[in-house]
């Protein structure tokens, strides 16, 4: 399969080139990085390259063919590519020969665009990525690459989708576009597995922003927490930490350390019912996971990880039950030894990082969804 992205700097095609890598085992090149690459090196073209990115104004098309068709050439690519940056003028699609299957066109206003780039961490910001570069690049490509769009549309293998729609839903409407147009395989007579995913990760590492993740994918979310604020109210306490505290050592000394997952049995029972697919936040023993794992045996472990000192902050600036970093430290041991967590981390079936942006964290999270499947 041979796919092309198509949108201005900005629109998500990086995001979805990688997701769509992933999900279909086929490999995507950037020419933008290709590029980048070359303005690296010590040579006429190099440096030729090197101040063509800097003014923001497009490579030449008699570079920009052969470089593309020369990479195209490669032994990783011989069952196809996703591929962004290429062709970028009606020229460059006269004189590229490399057939492709589908052009996505990913669409976002320039404003939108503009605020997305302005927004990257420093660890993402390009020498060319001055306000005056970004705005030549737009305008560019509304000059040269909005022509192409017209050519592949009249070919009639052009799908346009919003650009500006979360992460998950551009991802899930280019793989059924995939679908519908016959270039992804139809599975007949699967049966789905019914799946529990359960969340585990220390304080502060982000399981809320998991679980939130696939509340947005209308996955049910069974929270063990809600046990204890239930539990709390019904004996008309607050939910003060000396409280909640207490109610769960006195749950734990009535069913054992599987007592969360003995108490939420009726809910997870409820909702697989109309669902394929449970999330539970806050499993935390192992006792807990053992307990449903002699159930349920499509039961998977999710770790969400953060290295302590982004874990800390977060907890220290929480606006509710804040706490600083030494007694945070204390609770990270006390709840390893005590609550029985390491072994469901540490066995946890797969695991995503979460220590800078809530975009990355889902774009890690919607690879995850895409193993599963």
């Amino acid at each position: 399969m041979k796919l092309i992205l198509i949108g201005i700097q900005g629109a998500g095609k990086s995001t979805q080139g990688n997701l769509l890598s992933k999900s279909l085992g086929i490999p995507y090149l950037s020419t933008g990085h290709i590029l980048r690459t070359v303005s690296k090196e010590k040579t006429k073209l190099g440096r030729y390259i090197k101040e063509t990115i800097n003014a923001g104004v497009l490579a030449p098309d008699d570079i920009m063919v052969p470089m593309v068709e020369e990479y195209l050439s490669r032994p990783e690519y011989e069952k196809g590519y996703i591929m962004d940056g290429f062709p970028r003028t009606l020229e460059q699609v006269k004189r590229f020969k490399n057939g492709i299957d589908k052009v996505i066109y990913l669409r976002v206003s320039d404003k939108e665009a503009l605020w997305r780039l302005a927004g990257r961490s420093d660890d993402s910001v390009r020498e060319d990525n001055t306000i005056q570069a970004l705005k030549k690049r737009i305008e560019l490509f509304h000059e040269f690459t909005e022509p192409v769009l017209g050519y592949y549309k009249k070919k009639g293998i052009l799908f346009e989708v919003d650009g500006e729609k979360p992460i998950g839903t551009i991802f899930q409407n280019v793989m059924n576009e995939l679908k519908r147009s016959s270039l992804l395989p139809t599975r007949k007579n699967t049966i789905r597995k019914k799946k529990i995913i359960a969340v585990v990760g220390l304080p502060g590492a982000g399981k809320t922003q998991v679980a939130n993740f696939f509340k947005e994918k209308n996955v049910p979310i069974v929270r063990f927490g809600l046990i204890t604020d239930e539990g709390l109210k019904e004996k008309g306490l607050s939910l003060s930490e000396d409280n909640e505290q207490k109610f769960r050592e006195n749950l734990r000394a009535e069913l054992g350390m599987a007592a969360y997952a003995i108490k939420a049995e009726p809910k997870i029972k409820q909702s697989l019912e109309n669902s394929d697919t449970v999330c539970i936040d806050g499993l935390r023993s192992w006792e807990e996971y053992e307990y449903l794992k002699k159930k349920y045996e499509n039961l998977i472990l999710l770790c969400v990880y953060a290295i302590p000192a982004i874990r800390y902050r977060r907890l220290r600036n929480r606006k509710i039950r804040n706490i600083e970093p030494k007694e945070a430290r204390e609770r990270d041991i006390a709840e390893l030894l005590n609550l029985h967590m390491g072994p469901p981390i540490a066995l946890a079936d797969y695991l995503v990082k979460n220590e800078g942006r809530k975009e990355d964290l889902y774009v890690e999270l919607e690879l995850f969804l895409t193993s599963l499947s």
